[in-house]
């Protein structure tokens, strides 16, 4: 099985149950803390459904209709997780508030502790397990649910600690103030998952690290003069990557294809699943002027414009 599929099916099983498990605790114990874990369990549910369906449809090759793949399915999916997280945050501050302006008193608080601690020690399993794997895979639908799992793992530490403070000292007042806590700790990740999805579909570039191997892939390769409009953008877990390439321009056109194809399998290894389109270019000035052209110089310095020297054997102008 694919490990995205995998570690989504996982998550499933997980949320289900657990989910089950709170709201069974939270209807015996009347505490709107574990009633606000038990729906941020089923927003839970619901991204990891989401994200379910989304790796599969993801890995799907591409097709007349998406020449260039279905990679954003799982930006759109991390998007629609985020609007979950939103929603469950809102219900939370909702039911919170209601308890303080309407008070009723929490029963079986022991019982309580014990389910609340013993799911927030499956969750921090199951989000470092997800967090691996979407490490591993690149995948932003996965990391998304991960967060998610994370979330509620804090969200049961809150209500684990306002559960026990209502048991110590018996103000009611405390399971409301731990509510609304945890929903302020959802609202920042749903805000941060919100941020990241979008900046995915907008095609935002690479980070700089990356960009700065990509970089120096192309310089360390000899015969390189240079290379300039570098593009690099993130498809949901696949990675899009197009320059011109600058070759000297009496090189065979043969001998270019194979540097062109070299640096192209050296991104590949460094960042799977990626795809590289090369355009070559001779290192003619008109080329090598270009603004933001990085150049081969011997302090390594980006240039704009090369120097020409005069070749004293042919009485010709080469490159520097």
């Amino acid at each position: 099985m694919d490990p995205k599929v995998k570690a989504a099916s996982i998550s499933v099983i997980s949320n289900t149950s657990l989910l089950i498990l709170k709201l069974i605790v939270g209807a015996i114990t009347g505490s709107v803390s574990i009633l606000s874990a038990a729906m941020d369990s089923l927003n839970d549910l619901a991204a990891s459904i989401i994200a379910f369906f989304s790796v599969r449809a993801s890995d799907a090759p591409a097709d007349l209709e998406h020449p260039y793949g279905h990679g954003k399915i799982e930006n759109i999916s991390a998007g629609i997780q985020a609007m979950l997280i939103f929603f469950a945050a809102l219900y939370i501050i909702y039911e919170a508030v209601d308890k303080i302006l309407n008070p009723r008193p929490v029963q079986a608080i022991a019982f309580g502790l014990v389910v609340i601690g013993i799911t927030a020690v499956v969750d921090v399993f199951v989000s470092r397990y997800l967090l691996k794997v979407a490490s591993e895979t690149d995948s932003a639908a996965i990391r998304a649910d991960a967060y998610h799992l994370t979330t509620d793992v804090w969200t049961s530490i809150g209500v684990f600690l306002g559960l026990l403070i209502v048991w110590a000292t018996g103000v009611q007042l405390f399971d409301s103030i731990v509510a609304l806590g945890v929903a302020a700790t959802i609202l920042n990740v749903a805000f941060r998952l919100t941020i990241e999805s979008t900046n995915m579909l907008l095609d935002i570039r690479l980070p700089e690290e990356e960009i700065k191997q990509l970089q120096h892939e192309v310089m360390s390769t000899p015969k390189v003069v240079g290379f300039h409009r570098l593009r690099a953008r993130k498809v949901g877990s696949a990675r899009e990557i197009d320059y011109h390439l600058i070759l000297p321009s009496s090189m065979p056109v043969a001998r270019a294809h194979i540097i062109a194809q070299e640096i192209e399998d050296r991104m590949q290894q460094r960042f799977p699943n990626t795809t590289v389109v090369t355009h070559i270019e001779p290192n003619t000035p008109d080329i090598i002027g270009e603004p933001n052209t990085t150049m081969r110089t011997h302090s390594a310095r980006r240039k704009t414009q090369a120097p020409i020297v005069k070749n004293r054997r042919r009485g010709q102008q080469r490159l520097a």
